[in-house]
């Protein structure tokens, strides 16, 4: 594999993902940091007494791997949707 190029300290971040349940984030971020790109999760903080249900979690990149990171996740994705759903048999088997 490739090493990976080091983002300046100043490089734009860009938001290649976002979500309302911090586990999903995580699950993305770590994918990401996994191929080696450089990762940066930030939550969404909003008053729920005033926008209720609004609120999350983003993922962001240095904008040189924005691109890779979007085709990881989309191929992450496509690969989750193809796999068939166990059964409950089968995954007491």
């Amino acid at each position: 594999m490739a090493t990976q190029p080091k983002p300046t300290p100043n490089e734009d971040l860009v938001q290649v993902f976002g979500s309302k349940e911090e586990s999903e984030a995580m699950v993305v971020s770590g994918l990401l940091e996994t191929a080696g790109i450089d990762v940066l999760v930030t939550a969404i903080d909003a008053p729920q007494d005033v926008l209720p249900g609004v609120g999350g979690v983003l993922v962001k990149v240095p904008a040189s791997q924005a691109e890779e990171a979007r085709r990881i996740i989309e191929e992450y994705r496509a690969s989750a949707e193809s796999e068939p759903e166990l059964t409950e048999d089968e995954e007491q088997a």
